[in-house]
């Protein structure tokens, strides 16, 4: 039995994105590793910018200097 977890910031995605993907990730799994796809299991979660980070920071801080970065007028 296939399980993906994809974890992604909240709000990034519309409802018919995540059907989309749900189709082909399990359309992969049956394609590359002859998976049944009533047999797959895929859960989204959803995780607020708060409780992510990378590059170091925080997500709302990193997409708060990115967007700083991307309207200073020296770009």
């Amino acid at each position: 039995m296939p399980y993906i977890n994809l974890q992604i910031t909240k709000g990034d995605v519309t409802k018919e994105q995540k059907a989309r993907i749900v189709a082909e990730f399990t359309r992969t799994l049956g394609d590359v590793l002859g998976k049944k796809p009533e047999h797959t299991h895929i859960v989204i979660q959803e995780i607020e910018e708060e409780n992510w980070g990378f590059a170091g920071m925080l997500t709302t801080e990193y997409r708060a200097q990115f967007a700083a970065e991307s309207s200073s007028p020296d770009q």
